[in-house]
């Protein structure tokens, strides 16, 4: 993967304007895509196969006038003295309640002072409520239908002494729409702060800022388009600038950083940019796909809003990592050799080296790896104690500003009615046995009564068909207290016993308990999700690192963190600290898809920060390890930790402290769904990245020494290798003139090898073989079709050097694949077919199996050779390279077909130097 970054790199840095435009233009179409397709958002929530859904649905076919949302109005007298009940009021109600019935979407309409109805007029008679049942959701009602609930509350309002409070709410506005604020930009601004400090260049600093926010733009844009075609709520595209914002900015920093730091080295630009791109880009690519797993993740707990939330979030790091990948050395061409920054400022010379904080910081930790070990667990453990209060549920008006109407209504319906009257449960059922509708509703209504934590019975009654009953219960706490939650459990504990009394099949359902239902699902589902995401983790970080330590590590420094993060959130949002200065305008229970989303976005990033720094360490333990035992190999390893770790720290830190600063802004100003995620991914990322990534994970390693990289030869053997760090690239450029500049050879090697459990099954090969050579191999079976797939790049050599057509292997073996012709004579049903294939349209042919041949086989193989060769002319010389268990009959084939003089290699078992000669037919 990284030789195909580095060619895209240095494409995309010769043809910066191709670049530009092409993302400018698909920007601009995707802009004009989503003006002209979107429908909005929509905040319905909703969880099929729970009961609170069935039940809605229920209601929807048999009870339509309580199945949609609902507004209310609150009106207040304001004065000690005047009472609802007086005429002037109930006159200005009344008439407020025949406008709100002439309105489009209006099912019903609640008057408070029917007799039928109980509950919505206080008890001291200075405040009353009046529900209107709306037809649908707040995303199908008509245009126009909630200005027109706003004009007659204000007409209601108008109506009376001036004194009196008229405010409009319920369940149609209890869903804010998040908006960014001016402080989001202080977040870009000290991200810009940041960058410039670290590249020392106010031009140079501006590439990840314009390369994260059009890529932030686009998928934005994006998600709008979607709306036409699926459920989008409105913090999902919030969540996709805070979340494509951050990893652009970090994305393109990785890149620019790694070019900078090779052109002061006096790497040429141009190349440099490439390389930059295969490098650092390879540990961009795995991040992001980290992050992309995680989110996707979301879908196991199966409610269809929280996967469409995770896969437009994935959308959006997605084009975050695409853009790093072709913007960014883009701009760098723009720049071309302008990009070293400011000089350092000289320092006068000192007696001892100067030596850098971080390098400082390392000596430090790693001299006292238990003490530093002790003191960030102990911390992080501490951290995480407010955890355990952590309580969930979905928003609603109590947790808008208090500046907002439906925050209002919230408020003043808590304090006139009780806490339960802004949240109402529906109990529903199908009646149609019952000879006695209304007895039945009021018996049921009686015995749900005498249930703990329910105040009142607000409505008991059938549908206008008795087919269908439906119940309003008004718990004694609010809809997003754990108290309301245990009354949905223990109303629905009494199922079965309703059931046989009454023959009532009696569902629980309403806004308030699909809420419920959703938290509890989402809660369900955090002990699977944190599996998931710490065992890929394990996976993944076992395939990049070759280690068994490091893996479970970095997991356990990862679970440390969502902790940590997990334990702020609660002691800001459920202890009320520093509630005040965050602008925590109500404390309570969070949003339910925080934890979940929370830990899986803090994965990919850990992940990143992990990979940046335990990769340098990496490589610095493989090239300064020696020969050597005890003491001095644990030496060697503790000083890869520090060399890596000074390396990689100041791009990490400027990382993080970006990631910190966007995350951050979001909180103050933020959107009650947004602020306690945005809260928990900015403690997230700083407790990661500097008291586990760069504090806990130095002591870790060096308590662990030179064990910190020990892996089982076997899982060694079995597991893919990733090339997170870029070797092919470095590879490639460090044999670039091998075998000499400007190579002519079609097929060249040396020492090649292939190795597999059992042992070696050929080493030593070295060959040559220019354009129009045949080259025979001869070795046993397994070894001539181990060769055959190696030169065709369908098979990873185990050692030596292999260019195929100018193409270093393995790190170009999918384009080998790709140009080369391999015919595979033995598995082929018709051998011939399978040859002619081969050789179509390539200079190239590997053949395995002429051998199995018949005579006659034989001579039509020949003659296809020599007829591929002759048409191969135009665009030269065709090169073929045959194996085979013997030699003899093969050999006349070759001849006949190619060229009198054939090269020819015997595969050996034993690595030993084994070289092509040439031999006659």
């Amino acid at each position: 993967m990284s030789t195909l970054l580095f060619s895209l790199g240095r494409w995309s840095y010769r043809h910066p304007w191709r670049v530009l435009v092409a993302w400018l233009l698909l920007l601009v179409v995707t802009a004009v895509g989503a003006l002209t397709f979107m429908k909005g958002t929509d905040n319905s929530f909703s969880i099929p196969g729970t009961e609170a859904e069935e039940g809605l649905e229920q209601l929807d076919r048999t009870f339509p006038q309580a199945s949609g949302t609902s507004a209310q109005v609150f009106v207040a007298t304001g004065s000690a003295d005047a009472r609802v009940t007086d005429p002037l009021y109930a006159d200005a109600v009344g008439a407020a309640i025949e406008d709100f019935e002439a309105l489009d979407g209006v099912l019903a309409v609640t008057d408070p002072f029917d007799e039928n109805v109980s509950g919505l007029v206080s008890d001291d008679d200075r405040a009353a409520i009046i529900r209107v049942q709306l037809d649908g959701q707040p995303s199908t009602l008509p245009s126009g239908t909630t200005a027109a609930l706003q004009q007659v509350a204000d007409d209601l309002d108008a109506a009376l002494p001036e004194e009196a409070e008229v405010v409009l709410g319920g369940d149609l506005f209890s869903a804010s729409i998040p908006a960014l604020s001016p402080v989001e930009a202080v977040g870009v601004l000290i991200a810009l702060f940041v960058l410039i400090i670290t590249f020392r260049s106010i031009a140079v600093a501006w590439f990840p800022l314009v390369s994260a926010l059009i890529g932030v733009s686009l998928s934005v844009a994006l998600i709008y388009v979607a709306t036409a075609f699926a459920t989008v709520s409105s913090t999902t595209p919030m969540l996709a600038v805070m979340l494509g914002l951050a990893v652009g900015i970090d994305y393109a920093l990785f890149i620019v950083a790694r070019h900078q730091d090779q052109v002061r080295e006096g790497m040429a630009v141009e190349e440099s940019a490439a390389r930059a791109t295969g490098t650092a880009g390879s540990a961009v690519v795995f991040a992001g796909v980290t992050v992309l797993i995680a989110l996707i993740g979301l879908s196991f707990a199966n409610i269809p809003f929280l996967t469409t939330m995770g896969v437009a979030a994935s959308v959006a790091v997605a084009i975050a990592v695409l853009v790093a990948l072709t913007l960014t050395p883009a701009l760098l061409g723009f720049a071309k050799g302008r990009v070293v920054g400011w000089p350092r400022r000289a320092r006068r010379v000192r007696r001892a080296p100067h030596r850098g904080f971080a390098e400082r910081w390392v000596r430090l930790v790693t001299r006292h790896p238990v003490i530093t070990t002790v003191a960030v667990v102990a911390t992080l453990g501490t951290m995480a104690i407010p955890a355990a209060s952590l309580t969930l549920a979905l928003p609603n008006a109590g947790t808008q500003p208090t500046s907002s109407e439906a925050r209002q209504t919230y408020d003043l319906t808590a304090e006139y009615f009780g806490p339960g009257e802004n949240g109402p449960l529906i109990l529903t059922g199908t009646i149609v046995t019952s000879t006695d509708p209304v007895g039945l509703m009021d018996d049921l209504a009686d015995e749900i009564a005498e249930v703990p934590g329910v105040k009142e019975i607000a409505v008991a009654t059938p549908n206008e068909t008795a087919d269908t009953g439906l119940i309003q219960v008004v718990p004694t706490t609010a809809p997003d207290a754990p108290e309301t939650a245990d009354l949905v459990r223990e109303l629905r504990s009494h199922h079965d016993e309703w059931l046989d009394e009454y023959g009532v099949d009696l569902k629980v359902t309403g806004f308030t308990a699909v809420g419920i239902d959703i938290s509890d699902r989402l809660g369900a589902a955090l002990i699977p999700f944190g599996i998931f995401v710490v065992g890929l983790s394990l996976i993944l970080l076992t395939i990049v690192f070759r280690s068994i330590w490091v893996p479970l590590k970095a997991a356990a420094g990862y679970l440390l963190s969502v902790a940590a993060a997990f334990g702020v959130v609660a002691a800001v949002f459920e202890w009320g600290w520093f509630a005040d200065a965050l602008h925590v305008t109500r404390v309570g229970p969070v949003i339910s898809f925080m934890p979940i989303i929370l830990m899986g976005v803090l994965f990919g990033l850990a992940m990143d920060y992990q990979v940046f720094l335990v990769s340098r360490m990496r490589e610095d333990y493989v090239h300064a390890r020696r020969a050597r035992r005890g003491r001095a190999a644990r030496l060697t390893a503790v000083g890869a930790v520090r060399t890596g770790f000074v390396s990689s720290a100041r791009v990490v830190t400027a990382a993080a402290v970006i990631m910190f600063a966007v995350f951050a802004a979001f909180v103050p100003e933020g959107d009650s769904s947004i602020k306690p995620i945005a809260l928990g991914l900015a403690v997230g990322i700083a407790v990661d990245a500097f008291l586990v990534r760069m504090t806990l994970v130095p002591a870790v390693m060096a308590l662990l020494g030179d064990k910190a990289w020990w892996i089982p030869r076997w899982l060694d053997r079995i597991l893919p290798h990733f090339d997170i760090e870029g070797e092919a690239v470095e590879r490639e450029r460090a044999l670039a003139s091998w075998p000499e500049p400007d190579t002519t050879a079609v097929a060249v090697a040396e020492d090649l090898e292939v190795r597999t459990d059992t042992g070696v099954l050929f080493g030593g090969a070295t060959f040559r073989a220019e354009a129009g050579d045949t080259l025979l191999v001869t070795g046993d079976a397994a070894a001539a079709r181990a060769f055959a797939l190696t030169i065709a790049g369908r098979l990873t050599p185990s050692g030596g050097r292999l260019r195929v057509a100018g193409h270093l292997l393995p790190g170009r073996a999918a384009w080998v694949r790709a140009h080369v012709g391999l015919a595979l004579l033995g598995d082929a049903d018709q051998p011939l077919e399978a040859l002619r294939s081969a050789v179509r349209g390539t200079r190239l042919v590997v053949v395995d199996g002429l051998d199995l041949l018949d005579r006659a086989g034989r001579d039509q193989a020949a003659a296809l050779l020599r007829d591929a060769a002759r048409g191969a002319a135009p665009s030269g010389p065709l090169t073929v390279v045959a194996t085979a268990r013997t030699e003899g009959p093969v050999l006349a084939v070759l001849s006949d077909a190619h060229r009198p003089g054939v090269q020819a290699l015997s595969l050996s078992a034993h690595p030993t130097r084994t070289t092509a000669s040439e031999v006659n037919a």
